[in-house]
C-alpha cells in the first residue's frame, strides 16, 4: 500500500520534512485559534472566545475533580495547551492532502516524554526526593524490595501507554481513510469523516486526561 498523499509531499517525500511541516502547521493553527479568541475579548463571549472559554472551563473542571482547584489552575496552561495541540494535530489528518503529525511515533513519544519528565519533576519539587520515591515502596515494609521495581516499571510503562495509544489510533485512522479514498474517492468518505473527527477529538481528550491524572497523582502523594 502506498503512502498517503500530502500537499507538502509535492515539495519533498522525505519523512522528516513531512513530519516537521505538519507539526509546524498544527502549532501555527493552534496559535491562530488562541490569538483569534483573545483578539477582541468581550464581557459576553461569542464566537471563538465563547468556544475557548468553554474549553478552558471544561479543562479546569476536569483538573479540579482530579487534583483540586488550586493545582488545577496551576497546571491549566500546560494541560490546555497539550489538549489544543494534540486535537489540531489529529484533526488535520482527517483532511485529505494532510497527514496528522501524531501519526508519527516521534511526535507522540516526544509529547509523552514531556509529560513524563514534567510530572516527575513536579512531584519531586513539591514532595521532595525522599518522600516522592518513598511512595514507590508501598505501605508494607517487608514488600519494599518488590514494590519499588514494580512501581518504576509502572511509571516507565506510562511512556508506552501515552505514546503508542496516540500514535497507534491516529495512524490506524489515517490508514482507514486512505483505504476509503482508494475505494470510493467521492461519495463514501463523507460517511466516516464524522467518525474520524470524533476519534481525533477523543484521542486528544484521553491524552489530556491521562496527563491530568499523572500530574495529580505526583503532586498529591500525601493523600494516598
Amino acid at each position: 500500500m502506498g503512502e498517503l498523499f500530502t500537499f507538502f509531499g509535492l515539495i519533498s517525500h522525505d519523512k522528516v520534512f513531512i513530519y516537521i511541516t505538519h507539526m509546524l502547521l498544527s502549532a501555527g493553527l493552534a496559535l491562530i485559534l488562541v490569538r483569534s479568541a483573545m483578539s477582541n475579548l468581550q464581557l459576553v463571549p461569542k464566537g471563538t472566545q465563547n468556544l475557548m472559554e468553554a474549553y478552558i472551563n471544561g479543562v479546569l473542571q476536569m483538573g479540579t475533580d482530579v487534583m483540586g482547584k488550586e493545582n488545577a489552575r496551576r497546571y491549566l496552561p500546560l494541560i490546555a495547551t497539550i489538549g489544543i495541540f494534540v486535537a489540531i494535530s489529529n484533526l488535520i489528518g482527517v483532511i485529505p492532502g494532510f497527514e496528522a503529525p501524531t501519526a508519527f511515533l516521534e511526535f507522540a513519544l516526544t509529547l509523552a516524554l514531556v509529560v513524563f519528565v514534567y510530572y516527575n519533576f513536579e512531584g519531586i519539587r513539591k514532595q521532595g526526593v525522599v518522600k516522592y520515591f518513598k511512595h514507590f515502596l508501598g505501605p508494607v515494609w517487608w514488600l519494599y524490595w518488590l514494590m519499588f521495581p514494580i512501581e518504576i516499571v509502572s511509571h516507565f510503562s506510562r511512556l508506552v501507554s501515552l505514546s503508542f495509544r496516540l500514535f497507534g489510533n491516529v495512524k490506524g485512522d489515517d490508514m482507514f481513510l486512505m483505504v476509503i479514498l482508494m475505494l470510493a474517492p467521492w461519495i463514501l468518505p463523507m460517511v466516516p469523516f464524522a467518525l474520524l473527527t470524533f476519534m481525533a477529538l477523543l484521542q486528544a481528550f484521553i491524552f489530556m486526561m491521562l496527563t491530568t491524572v499523572y500530574i495529580g497523582s505526583a503532586v498529591a502523594i500525601e493523600d494516598h
